[in-house]
C-alpha cells in the first residue's frame, strides 16, 4: 500500500489505516484470537497506521494491540487517544448518563504513561485527546502533551473531536498532526463546520473513523440483526423514522457502486481518500480487512465524485450521530 504523509511535520502512514476499537467492544462479542490474525495480516497487506485508545475495553484493546504488533513494531505507526475521566476502581466515569471529559494536565499525563505500559512502549507514536474538556483551557492540556513530546514519550499530537476554533488554538501551542473526525458519505459535519477546512490550511493530517458509517454503507448490515451487546442499538440512525431514510441513502450508493464493480465499502472507503483523508474502517475479521484495504487501490472520477454528492449530500443522514449524552461530547 502506498505511503504518505500525515500531517506536515514528518509522520508518514499507509493511505488507509486500521481502526482497532471493535476488536475489543461496542460492537457486540469479540474473538480476541481472530483480532490478532487480523492485526497481523493488516500489516502484511502494508497497512502501517493502527488506532487505539485508552478507553477502549478500560485498556484491554491497547494491550491486545500493543502486543500484537511488538514483532513488528518498527514497522507500523500506533495512535492512542486519552482524556477520559476514570474512577477508582478503573471504570469510565459517567454522570447523568454522559462520560466525564478530563482534560487536566495530570490527568493527561497519567493516561499516557498508562498507555505507554499497556501498549509496552518507551514511545508512542501519535496521542490524541481524545475528546475535549470545555473546563480546561485547551492550550494548558496541549502543553502537558507537549511536555511527553519533549521527554520523548511521545513522538506527534492529535485532537479528536474538535473544533475549528480549539485546532487552531492548540495548534499555536505545539503543531498538531492529525485531527480525527467521524466523516462519511453517511457524515459530512466537518464540511459545514470549518473543520474540513482549518485541518487543510493549517497542513494538519485527517483521519476519518467510521468511513463505513458504523457499517452502514457495507450495505449488509440489517439492524434487526444487531447483538443486544452492540452499542449502534441506541444510535439515532439506527432506529425508528430514521432508518428509512438513511436506507434509501445506503441503496443510492450501492448503485454507484454496482456500476463502477466494486463494493460499497470500497466506494465509501476511497471515497473519503478522495477527500484527502486517512481512513481508518475498523474491522476485526480478515475477510473484511482484504475488501477493505483493495479500496486504497481504487480511482474515482469526477463524474463519480459528482453522483456521490448528489446521492450523500451534506446533512442527508437522518438523527444524530451519537445518542443525546455523547452528542454533548462533540465538536468543541
Amino acid at each position: 500500500m502506498r505511503r504518505i504523509p500525515l500531517g506536515s511535520d514528518g509522520l508518514t502512514v499507509s493511505t488507509e489505516g486500521l481502526g482497532c476499537m471493535g476488536m475489543s467492544t461496542t460492537y457486540g462479542p469479540s474473538d480476541e484470537q481472530e483480532a490478532r490474525v487480523t492485526l497481523r495480516r493488516a500489516v502484511e497487506l502494508g497497512v502501517t497506521l493502527f488506532d487505539t485508545a485508552e478507553s477502549y475495553g478500560l485498556g484491554d484493546n491497547e494491550r491486545l494491540v500493543g502486543h500484537a504488533l511488538a514483532p513488528v513494531r518498527d514497522d507500523v505507526v500506533i495512535a492512542t487517544k486519552v482524556g477520559f475521566g476514570y474512577t477508582e476502581d478503573g471504570q469510565m466515569a459517567v454522570v447523568d448518563g454522559r462520560p466525564v471529559v478530563d482534560g487536566r494536565p495530570q490527568n493527561i499525563v497519567r493516561a499516557i504513561k498508562g498507555s505507554l505500559g499497556r501498549l509496552g512502549m518507551e514511545r508512542i507514536d501519535l496521542v490524541y485527546l481524545h475528546r475535549i474538556d470545555p473546563t480546561v483551557p485547551i492550550e494548558e492540556t496541549i502543553s502537558a502533551m507537549a511536555g511527553l513530546v519533549k521527554a520523548g514519550q511521545v513522538g506527534h499530537l492529535g485532537l479528536s473531536e474538535a473544533s475549528a476554533a480549539t485546532i487552531r488554538r492548540a495548534h499555536a501551542v505545539h503543531p498538531i498532526t492529525a485531527v480525527q473526525t467521524e466523516y462519511s458519505l453517511f457524515e459530512r459535519g466537518v464540511e459545514a463546520n470549518g473543520v474540513l477546512a482549518t485541518v487543510r490550511e493549517l497542513g494538519i493530517g485527517f483521519v476519518p473513523y467510521s468511513p463505513l458509517g458504523r457499517g452502514f454503507l457495507t450495505g449488509r448490515l440489517n439492524p434487526d440483526d444487531l447483538h443486544a451487546s452492540d452499542f449502534r442499538n441506541s444510535d439515532p440512525r439506527f432506529q425508528g423514522e430514521n432508518l428509512a431514510p438513511n436506507l434509501r441513502i445506503v441503496d443510492a450508493i450501492a448503485r454507484i457502486a454496482a456500476q463502477k464493480g466494486v463494493t460499497p465499502s470500497q466506494l465509501a472507503i476511497a471515497w473519503t481518500i478522495a477527500q484527502g483523508g486517512v481512513p481508518i474502517p475498523g474491522t476485526r475479521r480478515v475477510r473484511y480487512l482484504r475488501e477493505n484495504v483493495a479500496a486504497a487501490d481504487i480511482t474515482l472520477a469526477a463524474d463519480e465524485l459528482t453522483a456521490l454528492d448528489a446521492a450523500a449530500p451534506v446533512g442527508a443522514a437522518s438523527g444524530d450521530r451519537y445518542a443525546a449524552g455523547n452528542m454533548e461530547l462533540l465538536t468543541q
